[in-house]
């Protein structure tokens, strides 16, 4: 068998990495935790990312400094064994401190989490002991990233919540040209798939759980508003801007959040052919249309101080 070692070549000099990395993706983890009768389940699917002081392996094949992927898996699930798991967050920075303490080669670690959402499941009136509902309303997911002598960044996601309000929308005066089709829509069905990002300033004793109930909460009084009368939106990009600007001044720990907001239209159907069965006017039956659809999207932050 041949030495690859013996007939390795240098990198060209007129190139650099942009970047380069190794891991291991989609480590799926259940953890238990057992308080006598009482037990609680959290279930996490984990991607890790190693960047090696050295890119010998890429140019020499040289393996001598991976810390192999199967190795990266099992560190998954001896810290959540170790040390249990309380968030994506929470379980995203432990594997990061971890990988750069214990490995002094390791220049940075990314570590991407997406938590199932299991809640409990609640029978004649009273919550289970020991039995959840699966239940995707929404995904929580969270991405983590440390370099050697630098601090954590952590980026919590939200996806996937799907919304909708039978009133207290319209859309109305935009540009009217020799392209526009669309009437004005005074009231109409407002429906959509949320989805948000956001940042913090710092990540010593924050409450990541408490800053994600919150955050749903915001999406949710700013999307539906109160129960009985709810909140007008004139377009989908001042729900947006609403849920951002709500986010800021809420929640001081974050610096920024983006948020998307694609339409799912319903479209009323035409039955003014059929005015012996039909309407002319026809306000109960809709069609779903999924595509093409608009997708709105802005990410609000703070100011930076300025420098002087």
């Amino acid at each position: 068998m041949q030495n690859t070692l013996s007939f390795a070549a240098a990198m060209d000099e007129n190139y650099e990495w942009v970047h380069r990395g190794y891991g291991k993706n989609n480590v799926k983890l259940l953890h238990l935790r057992r308080e006598g009768p009482v037990h609680t389940v959290k279930e996490y699917e984990v991607s890790t990312e190693l960047t090696l002081d050295s890119d010998k392996d890429y140019i020499v094949g040289d393996n001598s400094d991976i810390i192999a992927t199967d190795s990266q898996k099992n560190t998954v699930y001896i810290l959540a064994k170790n040390h249990g798991v309380k968030s994506p967050e929470d379980f995203a920075l432990l594997l990061c401190s971890h990988f750069l303490s214990k490995y002094s080669h390791v220049t940075s670690v990314n570590v991407d989490v997406e938590e199932y959402p299991w809640r409990r499941l609640v029978t004649e009136g009273k919550a289970h002991n020991h039995a959840f509902l699966f239940s995707p309303e929404v995904l929580h997911t969270c991405s983590v990233s440390q370099d050697r002598g630098g601090h954590p960044r952590v980026s919590t996601g939200l996806q996937g919540m799907r919304v909708l309000k039978t009133t207290q929308s319209s859309f109305t005066n935009f540009v009217s040209d020799e392209f526009r089709s669309l009437p004005d829509m005074e009231d109409r069905l407002f429906s959509t798939v949320v989805a948000a990002s956001w940042q913090y300033a710092d990540v010593m004793d924050i409450d990541f759980g408490r800053v994600w109930i919150k955050m749903q909460k915001i999406i949710y009084d700013k999307f539906a508003g109160p129960p009985d009368y709810g909140i007008y939106s004139p377009s989908v990009q001042n729900t947006v801007f609403l849920i951002q600007d709500t986010a800021l001044k809420e929640i001081p720990e974050i610096t920024q959040i983006k948020v998307t907001m694609p339409n799912k239209h319903y479209y009323g159907v035409d039955l003014s052919k059929f005015p012996d069965v039909g309407s002319l006017k026809n306000e109960t039956v809709f069609l779903p249309i999924d595509k093409p659809s608009g997708n709105i999207s802005g990410t609000l932050g703070r100011k930076m101080a300025s420098k002087l």
